[in-house]
């Protein structure tokens, strides 16, 4: 695997193997979305007031900013245990059973990617998140009979990158809905030299401060890179991670001044050169640069959007004179 392709695939099992010891445990430890999380402090304050589980909780946006972590977060701030599935491997209603089955009193469940739960799956689980409640039926056609489960109350805590793609009937169940929005440069500044401090790393500000500029305004990101620039550190250099040796090493790596990479430049180039700037529709998109269509609109798109290099109209995707500059293209 190339040095390139460990910062441009966003679906990494890095992610998951990512040293825990660099994840906030408490909501004052987590830095930025400021109204989110204090909108959460309040909620979960209240519910422990009231002795009551908190409200299911929806948390939506880009993937990287943080919504597992605000889920653990949430656990820890109720003082009670989490479980974590995603929607996609729940696929028979024995899967939801045996999940919910195992919950104790007011524990939190995190469903990742709860958008690509099946929908049946979604029905069965309206009556759980509703009256803690769980209806089943169990035995082959012509000898099937309904089980009643009664289940003790808990948080759903649902995240996706794709709050569209919800049924009205599970979103309007959630009590509290938060958008997660990417992050300023300070922000992630203060977020990659945590990250040093936990991996006993040492950086220099300035170094910091272009890591962030670089990370697409995304915490995941922003740590990935600081630890490939840590290794170049180690290897090229004293260990110290310097402006210097962060330039030098993000070059290597293809990630320029905006944090765009290889197929960020691929995807614009594609627009500009192969449509004529566009309007271009996702799928002919996706077919010219080799890439899935979810992961153009979930990964990619947001920050181009963002970013103001992309236009997203009824008639299709249009590059925008900002990027034909940032290309180093003349707009014909």
């Amino acid at each position: 695997m190339t040095e390139e392709s460990v910062v441009t695939n966003y679906h990494l099992e890095d992610d998951q193997l990512m040293d825990n010891t660099i994840r906030p445990e408490s909501i004052n430890e987590y830095i930025g979305q400021e109204d989110v999380k204090e909108n959460i402090r309040v909620f979960v304050e209240a519910a422990k007031m009231r002795n009551e589980p908190l409200d299911h909780v929806l948390l939506y946006g880009p993937p990287g900013l943080g919504k597992t972590t605000l889920a653990f977060i949430i656990a820890h701030e109720l003082g009670t245990n989490i479980k974590t599935a995603s929607g996609p491997s729940i696929e028979k209603s024995g899967d939801l059973a045996a999940i919910l089955s195992s919950l104790e009193p007011g524990d939190v469940l995190f469903v990742d990617e709860i958008h690509r739960m099946p929908r049946y799956i979604e029905e069965i689980l309206y009556p759980a998140m509703e009256d803690f409640s769980l209806d089943i039926i169990v035995g082959s056609e012509g000898n099937s009979r309904n089980i009643k489960i009664d289940l003790p109350p808990f948080t759903l805590v649902g995240a996706t990158t794709r709050a569209g793609d919800l049924s009205a009937p599970l979103r309007d169940r959630f009590g509290i809905t938060s958008k997660l929005q990417f992050y300023t440069v300070e922000e992630l500044t203060d977020i990659i030299k945590r990250t040093a401090r936990v991996l006993n790393v040492e950086i220099e500000n300035g170094a910091a401060v272009e890591l962030a500029k670089r990370s697409r305004g995304t915490p995941r990101i922003a740590n990935r890179l600081f630890k490939r620039v840590r290794d170049f550190a180690l290897v090229k250099g004293n260990g110290i991670v310097d402006l210097a040796i962060t330039e030098a090493a993000l070059e290597r790596l293809k990630v320029d001044k905006m944090g765009l990479d290889n197929t960020d430049h691929e995807l614009l180039l594609a627009v500009i050169e192969k449509f004529g700037g566009g309007p271009v529709g996702i799928d002919a998109l996706s077919s010219s640069i080799g890439e899935e269509v979810t992961t153009i609109e979930d990964v990619y798109e947001p920050y181009l959007l963002q970013m103001g290099l992309l236009k997203r109209t009824s008639r299709g995707r249009i590059a925008t004179d900002k990027a034909y500059e940032v290309l180093g293209l003349k707009k014909q």
